[in-house]
């Protein structure tokens, strides 16, 4: 299959290739940005994300709740803040592999998310008609 001939960045006065989405690498945009930071999201400080990993993981053995492999590196909230979870429930928190375990999570609940918008979506313009 043919492929599109290499562009120059988006931005005014760059002269470098585009790499992905008419930019190039010095111009793609922060992952992330504008989001606020987990003490934020939160309502609690790093020392205190830091402590219930800890206690987490004297609990769990260091286990992925996911897969049940050993050496989980990332606290997990188990049923997402957004979508009723608790911050704080040790219950509600759990160490997962962030590859491929969180990457696979993440992405089923962005599904998910989708999937309800588009009900919420549709649900609404029935109402109106």
């Amino acid at each position: 299959m043919p492929t599109a001939p290499p562009t120059r960045c988006a931005r005014v006065d760059c002269y470098e290739m585009a790499t992905k989405r008419g930019l190039c690498d010095g111009h793609q945009p922060e992952p992330w940005r504008g989001r606020p930071a987990p003490s934020k999201r939160y309502g609690m400080s790093s020392g205190t994300m830091r402590s219930l990993k800890r206690r987490v993981a004297m609990r769990d053995y260091g286990c992925c709740y996911v897969c049940g492999g050993e050496d989980a590196d990332e606290l997990e909230h188990i049923v997402p803040v957004s979508q009723g979870g608790a911050a704080r429930d040790l219950d509600n928190l759990g160490l997962i592999h962030s590859e491929p375990c969180h990457r696979e999570k993440t992405a089923r609940e962005a599904l998910e998310g989708s999937r309800r918008a588009r009900e919420i979506k549709t649900q609404s313009q029935d109402r109106t008609q």
